[in-house]
């Protein structure tokens, strides 16, 4: 059986806390920003947290990721 390959979009996208939580980037910060207010371009700025119930399918898409608790 072949080895599990990363999804490499996947692993530039996400990244995992010290306590296993995956964060992810907000969407919204790329372009026309002139009509957006300056409060919601600074909260787009920041990371979020991925949902519990999409927890399974990231996690299928980042197979080797040795420090996750399952």
């Amino acid at each position: 059986m072949p080895k599990m390959k990363t999804k490499r979009a996947a692993a530039k996208r996400f990244s995992f806390t010290a306590n296993g939580k995956i964060k992810r980037p907000k969407r919204g910060n790329r372009h026309i920003l002139e009509k957006k207010s300056r409060s919601t371009k600074r909260k787009n700025a920041k990371s979020a947290l991925v949902h519990s119930a999409n927890m399974k399918n990231v996690l299928k898409t980042l197979p080797n990721r040795k420090d996750y608790n399952n």
